[in-house]
């Protein structure tokens, strides 16, 4: 027998004992609300339509017992879990269960290991469900590696994080990855509907919810089914009188405080700031503080949102506004000065500011050239007339020859070549015609010319003499 073979129990065998009249029992009250009402078949999965919805590609290796190693990407309580659970209910295969927290590397060895000697002897594929994956360093994930390449076993992967930044590439390539989305508001309330009327949720037990009580609980749960459900249950259990009816009101009172899905080291992380920095990029100043207000009120460190904002001050504004950069340096002290909460305000000050600001990246665009032309090694000496010559060997080596003092000349400007003569006529920086570039452009433009006649007046006479 399958648990003889393994030493675990068989969530398959489970399942079939679940069918019988045991099913209709009372719920285990001990047993949390979000366990009792995971889904038991693809149908009552909600949400996750466009992966198991009728004839998608995901449904049909389910429903085909077909399915091949794969990872199953998504945020919290999307129904990555469920959806695993429902494959150990309709497939032939042995289901066995784990999460990378628990479990070692050397334990899946071995029951790798069984899987491949049962398969060959019986025939009899095993299907391993590993959640949360990502907590497996590399060395562990490539310990899967021969047992999937082999057919083996069939991998099924639960991760929160991105899979590029998270999973081998080796193992990446050996899977099918399909994403899971965030649940929406409509989804949730369902499945809490659906909770307050099944005998396995709260029927029976709990207060009447009005639709508008239902919806701010989803609103609440920002896409995570299982916080949805568990706030259902702390508000059903706050209610004393069994005839009250639950509004928006009293859930907002019930429900002091939210957790906001947010990991400060993890992809939401960069999702937000990223989303910051490009709504202050394409000045929507509106975006700019929501963006904000969601890291900040999730704890984020405003430090580390002011470097960002110091950042686009001279990566999207530089020269089209000057005074961007000395704002977020502003900000920036505030926060080490005031601290939080009081220093939120100057962040929103500097944010809104940048998103106001004209835009310009000439500065980005022109350091970049420079820099890429420096790593791909164009690197000659420095001209002779800019170097220092402290002693009198270096002056007598020629070091400072040709130096023009630009203070002396009339106009301020020099027709002095400061660019090696490889790199004679480069142009990095390019203002733009935004802002207070304009009028750094329109002066660029004339010195650029001042020095082209007069370095060519200059070449003509060296000729001559």
């Amino acid at each position: 027998m399958m648990h003889d073979l393994f030493g675990h129990d068989d969530p398959g065998d489970h399942t079939a004992q679940s069918s019988g009249p045991a099913a209709h029992s009372a719920p285990d009250q001990d047993v949390p609300l979000a366990e009792r009402m995971r889904p038991r078949s693809l149908d009552e999965i909600v949400g996750q339509e466009d992966l198991i919805g009728t004839g998608r590609p995901l449904r049909r290796l389910i429903e085909q017992d077909t399915l091949p190693s794969l990872l199953l990407w998504g945020p919290p309580g999307c129904g990555k879990t469920s959806l695993a659970r429902v494959v150990a209910r309709e497939t032939a295969a042995h289901f066995l269960e784990y999460s990378a927290v628990q479990v070692g590397s050397k334990e899946l060895k071995a029951v790798m290991a069984e899987a491949g000697k049962v398969r060959r002897a019986m025939g009899r594929r095993t299907i391993i469900f590993l959640d949360e994956i990502h907590r497996f360093n590399k060395a562990q994930q490539d310990a899967l590696l021969p047992w999937v390449e082999k057919g083996d076993v069939t991998l099924i992967g639960a991760t929160t994080e991105n899979p590029s930044f998270e999973i081998n590439a080796a193992l990446l390539s050996r899977t099918r990855l399909f994403v899971l989305k965030l649940l929406d508001e409509s989804d949730l309330a369902a499945i809490l509907r659906r909770t307050l009327e099944s005998e396995r949720g709260l029927a029976g037990t709990a207060p009447a919810f009005t639709d508008d009580a239902l919806a701010a609980l989803a609103i609440l749960s920002d896409g995570d089914a299982r916080t949805a459900l568990n706030l259902l249950e702390m508000a059903a259990r706050a209610v004393e009188d069994p005839t009250t009816v639950v509004d928006r009101e009293a859930v907002a009172a019930m429900v002091q405080e939210r957790v906001l899905r947010y990991d400060r080291a993890g992809e939401e992380h960069y999702n937000l700031i990223s989303a910051l920095h490009k709504s202050v990029r394409n000045s929507d100043p509106d975006a700019a503080l929501y963006y904000l207000a969601r890291m900040l009120e999730a704890g984020e460190d405003p430090l580390f949102i002011a470097r960002r904002l110091i950042r686009c001050a001279s990566e999207d504004v530089g020269l089209a506004d000057p005074q961007a950069l000395p704002q977020t340096i502003a900000a920036k002290e505030a926060v080490q000065f005031v601290g939080m909460p009081e220093a939120g305000l100057a962040l929103a000050q500097a944010a809104v500011y940048l998103a106001l600001a004209p835009k310009s990246n000439a500065l980005y665009k022109g350091y970049a050239e420079a820099a890429a032309e420096v790593r791909q090694g164009v690197n000659p000496p420095v001209p002779m007339q800019l170097r220092n010559a402290p002693t009198s060997l270096m002056k007598k080596l020629g070091f400072g020859e040709g130096y023009a003092y630009a203070h002396d000349a009339p106009e301020g400007v020099t027709p002095m070549e400061c660019l090696p003569d490889r790199l004679r006529g480069r142009q990095y920086y390019e203002p733009t015609a935004r802002g207070h570039e304009a009028r750094y452009r329109e002066r660029l433009e004339k010195i650029r010319a001042w020095r082209d006649r007069n370095a060519e007046t200059a070449d003509d006479e060296g000729e001559q003499t």
